[in-house]
C-alpha cells in the first residue's frame, strides 16, 4: 500500500520508465540546490525526508560556504531534513535519462520549516495578510536572453540556420519564428509541470525573450512557478546546445533582464482592495500601498538587485527606474498602474533584475504594500500618463555596497522578515560582494595596467 501522493502515482501513471528524481530547494540566491536520487528512494523521500547539510540554503552564487555565518562553516553543517513541497513533484521532459523532479523545503529537528529557507520568509511576511483577511494576487513576469554557450559572451545562433535578425527587434516575431523549437518546447514542458506560461515575447536585446506567467491567489506558488520556470528555460536551452542567462546585464551595450510583479489584494469575500472611485479608479487602500513600496524600495534594493552585476542594468534613459516613482501607463516608472478597469486594479513592481530570488523579491515587495496599508502612508507625487522624463536622479541605492549599507540600516523589512534571516541575508551577500570587490579584473587591467 503506497503513501505516495495523487500527483506523484499520476506522474509515474504516465511516465513508468522515471529513472531518477531531483530533489531540489532554493537557496538564498534563489538557486536551486539538492541530491539526485534513484527512483528507488522516492517512498523514503515521502515518508522521512531526505538529509542535507544546513549551508545548503545559505550559500554565496558559486556554491561556496559563507564563513560569516556560523550556520554551517562553524557549527560542523549538520544536516535537516527536507520534505516535498505538495503539488511539485513533475516530470523533466529536457533531461538525457527518464527523469522526475520535485522542489523540497529544509526543516528543524521539530518539523517547522527551517528559517533560512526562502519559502519560510515569505509565509512569514504572508502571514501578516492572512490576519487581516488579504489575499494577494501575483502575476510573475521574467526576461532572459538566449546566448552561445562559450564565451565572449554572444547572442544564440538561430536554430533554423538563418541569419539572426540586427537590432532590438522588441515585440517582433522574426525571433519568435526563428526560435521556434525552443519555444515550443519551453511551453511544452511548462504543460508537464503545471507551470502557467501565458504568453513570450521578443524583448529589447539580441536574443532576449519574456515569459509571462498567469495570476494566481498563492504567491508562493506563484515563486515556485518562477523558480521552476527559469529551471525549464534553462534545461531546454542546454538541451538545444544554447545558455539562457537570467543575469541581470549580459551586455554592457544592451538592455538588462528584469523580474516584473503584477498585484492586486482581495478581501475574504473576493473583493479586489485596491478598486475604488480615485482619480484613475483606484482606492485609499491603493494609495497607501504604494507609499509603502515607495517607503522600502530603498532597503529592499538589496533583494531586488543581489549582485554586482545587478548594478550595472540601472541607467538613465532606459526603462530600469533609479527612483520610487509611481503612475499610470509609464514604464519608466517603479510601480507602473497598467491599463485595466477598476476591478482589475493592481500595480506593476518593475525594479527588481531576474537574477532576483523570487521568494525574497515578493517578501520585499509585500513587506512594503503591507507597513504602507496598516500605517496609512501617502504617497509622494504621481507620474502622469504621457509625462516626457527626463534624465532621473539616482534616489535609490545604485552600487552593491551602498544597497548593502541601506538594507543593514533599515528597519522595516527586519521586522516582516525577522532578524535572523535578515542578519543571514546581510552576511550572505556581504561575503560574496568582499569577493567581487577584491578581485582584479580584465578592466583594471585594460584601464590601469599601462597607465599607471
Amino acid at each position: 500500500m503506497t503513501s505516495l501522493p495523487d500527483d506523484v502515482l499520476a506522474c509515474l501513471a504516465a511516465h513508468p520508465d522515471i529513472e531518477l528524481i531531483d530533489c531540489m530547494m532554493p537557496d538564498i540566491c534563489g538557486l536551486l540546490r539538492g541530491k539526485q536520487l534513484p527512483i528507488s528512494s522516492l517512498e523514503k523521500i515521502y515518508k522521512t525526508g531526505m538529509p542535507l547539510p544546513t549551508s545548503t540554503a545559505l550559500m554565496d552564487s558559486k556554491g561556496q560556504l559563507v564563513d560569516t555565518i556560523v550556520e554551517g562553516p562553524q557549527d560542523g553543517d549538520p544536516d535537516r531534513l527536507c520534505h516535498p513541497v505538495p503539488g511539485t513533484f513533475s516530470f523533466v521532459p529536457w533531461a538525457p535519462r527518464p527523469t522526475a523532479q520535485v522542489l523540497m523545503s529544509q526543516h528543524n529537528k521539530d518539523g517547522s520549516i527551517f528559517i533560512a529557507d526562502p519559502r519560510a520568509v515569505l509565509t512569514k511576511v504572508l502571514s501578516r495578510f492572512e490576519e487581516v483577511g488579504l489575499t494577494p494576487v501575483v502575476a510573475l513576469e521574467l526576461e532572459f536572453y538566449l546566448t552561445e554557450p562559450d564565451l565572449p559572451l554572444r547572442p544564440a545562433k538561430t536554430p533554423n540556420g538563418w541569419t539572426a535578425m540586427t537590432g532590438a527587434q522588441a515585440t517582433g516575431f522574426e525571433d519568435l519564428y526563428d526560435f521556434a523549437p525552443f519555444m515550443e518546447a519551453v511551453y511544452a514542458a511548462c504543460r508537464a509541470q503545471n507551470i502557467p506560461a501565458e504568453g513570450l515575447l521578443s524583448e529589447y536585446g539580441p536574443g532576449q525573450f519574456e515569459v509571462n506567467l498567469t495570476h494566481v491567489n498563492n504567491v508562493i506558488t506563484s515563486c515556485d512557478h518562477a523558480t521552476l520556470l527559469k529551471r525549464v528555460v534553462k534545461g531546454v536551452a542546454r538541451r538545444q546546445g544554447m545558455v539562457a542567462t537570467f543575469m541581470a546585464k549580459p551586455y554592457s551595450d544592451c538592455e538588462g533582464s528584469g523580474l516584473h510583479a503584477h498585484m492586486s489584494l482581495v478581501d475574504r469575500d473576493g473583493n479586489n482592495i485596491f478598486a475604488g472611485n480615485l482619480a484613475g479608479g483606484w482606492s485609499p487602500a491603493f494609495e497607501s500601498a504604494i507609499a509603502g513600496m515607495q517607503a522600502t524600495m530603498a532597503e529592499s534594493m538589496a533583494i531586488f538587485a543581489p549582485n554586482a552585476n545587478s548594478y550595472r542594468r540601472f541607467k538613465p534613459g532606459s526603462y530600469v527606474p533609479l527612483t520610487p516613482t509611481w503612475g499610470p501607463n509609464h514604464r519608466a516608472v517603479s510601480l507602473r498602474i497598467p491599463v485595466c478597469d477598476a476591478a482589475n486594479m493592481r500595480f506593476e513592481h518593475r525594479v527588481s533584475g531576474a537574477d532576483a530570488n523570487p521568494y525574497l523579491m515578493m517578501a520585499a515587495v509585500l513587506a512594503g504594500v503591507h507597513h504602507g496599508l496598516v500605517n496609512e502612508l501617502t504617497p509622494g507625487r504621481m507620474t502622469p500618463e504621457g509625462t516626457v522624463m527626463g534624465p532621473q536622479k539616482a534616489t535609490l541605492p545604485s552600487r552593491w555596497y551602498q544597497a548593502l549599507d541601506v538594507f543593514e540600516d533599515g528597519r522595516v523589512l527586519k521586522d516582516y522578515f525577522g532578524a535572523q534571516y535578515h542578519d543571514y541575508y546581510l552576511r550572505c551577500r556581504r561575503f560574496e560582494e568582499g569577493a567581487v570587490h577584491s578581485e582584479v579584473t580584465e578592466r583594471d587591467l585594460d584601464w590601469y595596467w599601462r597607465a599607471h
